[in-house]
């Protein structure tokens, strides 16, 4: 699974934040390491320097082999809290997904 860490200009993103993330992603995907073939992370400020509640935004968009992505997006007013709102959501889309795919 690759993962790749995107921020916006108002994100500080330096390698120990990407490592850390890229790890987070790792062990809490693990179940889904052989379906998915890449996770996108991006991190943004929807208002740059100014203050704002629950500014922070992060989508998390997996692809899985033949298959349509699937991205979730959360907001919080930090964005390793909406690191991991979006880690919780993307983990439920994909088990939900690969459920379906398995009644089928």
């Amino acid at each position: 699974m690759l993962i790749q860490i995107n921020t916006d200009k108002n994100i500080e993103g330096h390698s120990r934040m990407n490592e850390f993330f890229s790890e987070e992603i790792k062990k809490e995907l693990a179940r889904f390491d052989d379906k998915i073939t890449r996770i996108e992370v991006h991190l943004g400020d929807e208002n740059g320097d100014k203050f704002g509640k629950n500014d922070k935004k992060c989508m998390i968009e997996a692809r899985m082999e033949k298959k349509n992505p699937i991205a979730v997006t959360a907001h919080s007013d930090t964005p390793e809290k909406a690191f991991y709102e979006a880690v919780e959501k993307i983990k439920r889309s994909l088990s939900t997904t690969l459920e379906k795919m398995r009644e089928h």
